[in-house]
């Protein structure tokens, strides 16, 4: 749905403060109606507190004037928008909303204009008695309160939906949508039990329609009028609305702008639509939680090109994206009235849920590079185990493991973001230094090691042999954010240093040590290599070899490193905590 422009931006929040107003009417007048479950006597006693409520001048003021406002802007944004497609929902509400009015004007000539006019006292007996009388009146105002409740309930909804709160308490919210209107036409069906048996008295609706001083002749007649009246203007300006949108969008049509997609979709549309107005316009799936209110973020877009380029974004626009921290490239769709021909991508996919609404898009999921140390491991030996296990045997260690390195990495201020088969990726650095990032790789890396140890002891009577498990470490300039798809989107990283990292992982079983790690991480953590066996590795789509250092005690490795963080750095720090050195193995060409 489109938006309105920064002069508009009242519109929305009058119209639903308005919508609000008329929904406590309705439950208030809902809430009279279930009285008639106790009795009609007690139907009519809460009648007088709810005019008392209702009728008195400010109230009366507030709830007529609510209900011309709510209709007129709703009519102002049916002229808004630049497209009639939507979702179900949506067109549900709209049309409802639509339906109201004319409905409205054959319940409010009977009622409070008869009161007014004539000062007729419009009791529950008379208008239920009227009802049994005429089948077509009894149905004309059970639709009016069941649309207008249902257009009430799917606006209150869509509303707090994109609340966090919301879905904790949806449970009691759709209990009460539910069970209001059920009490109501319960309480309002035995009221017209009793009042069909005092209608078998032959003088009973005579003389009801007389102590009530219902209109007749030419009162009647003039009730009417009034009402065809306030019928057809309905009507009259729902298609003025629609009259007026043919003739906007001809003028609008001689300035085109192209909208293209990711995906190779392209758009031709009249300047002043929104890029959600073109998605739905030509059938591309979008995301719009919140139906293209401006509430959530759920159709938000990313554009190639200069951002200074896009016009300025409204308040409502300016408020979600930095509560959500988007970059200036990121923008709403909903909200975004491109002058220019634009490239765009949705970030979300078309069936994101509210969820996804409350997601804050920072820079850590927005995508961005960063300095940041990569950590590989593997369970050795793992396949040839699970061969001779049970499945329920083979997750349940593999859960284990999981725990068990998770849990270092976690400790050591890393995060584990993938797991493979037996396999862990882990990233450190995401929100701290490269050089502390390094260091929290060493010494999660010994962690993994002694906890992994452990469950091997613990897990002793179901091993063939002892666990063991090996890692690799790198540190370089890596992509990081939010990839793939619907529910499982998450944060990781991509590039070379990633594809490295996993290599040297690999390289452990050549050179049979638990740890092998480039001399780039030594470099940046601080830690002099000069105890420990090197080697030159050459990997795969690099030209130049990687020296790497090769450690067979990742926890003492990992102790020496805490020692270091624990005190002021020292010229004898290079050399305190050091393994013994050992005869390097030859080259790997991996």
């Amino acid at each position: 749905m489109s938006v309105e422009r920064p002069g508009k931006a009242w519109v929305r929040p009058v119209r639903l403060w308005c919508g609000l107003t008329l929904f406590g009417y309705l439950i208030t007048h809902f809430s009279n109606h279930a009285l008639g479950l106790v009795s009609l006597a007690t139907l009519e006693a809460g009648r007088i507190w709810f005019l008392a409520l209702w009728r008195n001048p400010v109230a009366e003021t507030a709830l007529f004037g609510s209900l011309l406002v709510h209709w007129l802007l709703g009519l102002w944004l049916i002229y808004r928008r630049r497209t009639l497609r939507m979702p179900a929902w949506e067109a549900t509400q709209i049309l409802f909303g639509l339906a109201i009015p004319p409905l409205l004007a054959y319940h409010l000539a009977g009622t409070r204009l008869a009161n007014a006019m004539y000062g007729t006292t419009d009791l529950y007996t008379r208008l239920i008695l009227n009802m049994l009388q005429d089948p077509w009146v009894n149905a004309r105002t059970s639709s009016l309160f069941l649309i207008a409740w249902i257009h009430g309930c799917i606006g209150i909804h869509f509303w707090l939906r994109v609340r966090p709160w919301y879905p904790r308490v949806f449970p009691i919210v759709l209990t009460s949508f539910v069970l209001l209107p059920v009490l109501a036409a319960l309480g309002v069906g035995e009221a017209a039990r009793e009042v069909s048996a005092l209608a078998r008295d032959p003088g009973f609706a005579k003389q009801l329609l007389a102590e009530t001083r219902s209109p007749v002749g030419a009162q009647r007649a003039e009730l009417v009028g009034i009402r065809d009246l306030v019928f057809w203007t309905t009507w009259a300006l729902l298609g003025l609305t629609l009259a007026a949108r043919v003739v906007r969008d001809s003028v609008l049509r001689r300035t085109q702008v192209r909208i293209r997609y990711f995906d190779g979709s392209e758009v031709q549309i009249p300047a002043g639509w929104s890029v959600l107005d073109a998605s739905r316009h030509a059938g591309i799936p979008h995301a719009s939680v919140c139906g293209g209110r401006g509430r959530c973020s759920t159709c938000r877009i990313r554009v190639a090109g200069d951002p200074s380029l896009l016009p300025e974004p409204a308040p409502l626009e300016r408020r979600v994206l930095e509560r959500i921290g988007a970059p200036p490239n990121v923008r709403l769709a909903c909200q975004l009235r491109p002058t220019t021909d634009l490239f765009v991508t949705p970030l979300l996919p078309p069936n994101a849920q509210v969820q996804a609404a409350h997601a804050v898009m920072s820079s850590r999921s927005g995508g961005h590079e960063r300095d940041i140390a990569v950590l590989f491991a593997d369970l050795r030996g793992f396949t040839r185990l699970a061969e001779h296990k049970l499945p329920y045997d083979v997750v349940f260690i593999l859960n284990r493991y999981f725990e068990a390195v998770g849990s270092a990495v976690a400790l050591a201020g890393g995060m584990a973001n993938q797991y493979t088969g037996d396999g862990v990726m882990a990233l450190f650095g995401i929100e701290s230094e490269p050089q502390t990032a390094c260091r929290q790789a060493l010494i999660a890396a010994g962690g993994m090691v002694n906890r992994v140890n452990e469950l091997g002891r613990v897990l002793s009577g179901e091993l063939e042999s002892p666990f063991r498990i090996g890692i690799g470490i790198h540190t370089g300039r890596v992509v990081v954010g939010e990839m793939g798809y619907g529910e499982t989107r998450y944060l990781t990283a991509v590039g070379d240093s990633v594809n490295t990292a996993s290599r040297l992982e690999g390289a452990t079983k050549e050179y049979d040590c638990e740890l092998v790690v480039s001399e780039k991480v030594f470099a940046r953590a601080g830690i002099d290599p000069a105890d420990y066996p090197r080697a030159e590795l050459t990997l795969r789509n690099r030209e130049a070899t990687l020296r790497v250092v090769l450690v067979n005690d990742a926890e003492q490795l990992a102790e020496r490193i805490a020692a270091l963080s624990s005190r002021t750095p020292g010229p004898d720090d290079s050399s305190s905590g050091s393994i013994p050195a050992t005869k390097a193995s030859p080259p790997l060409h991996a």
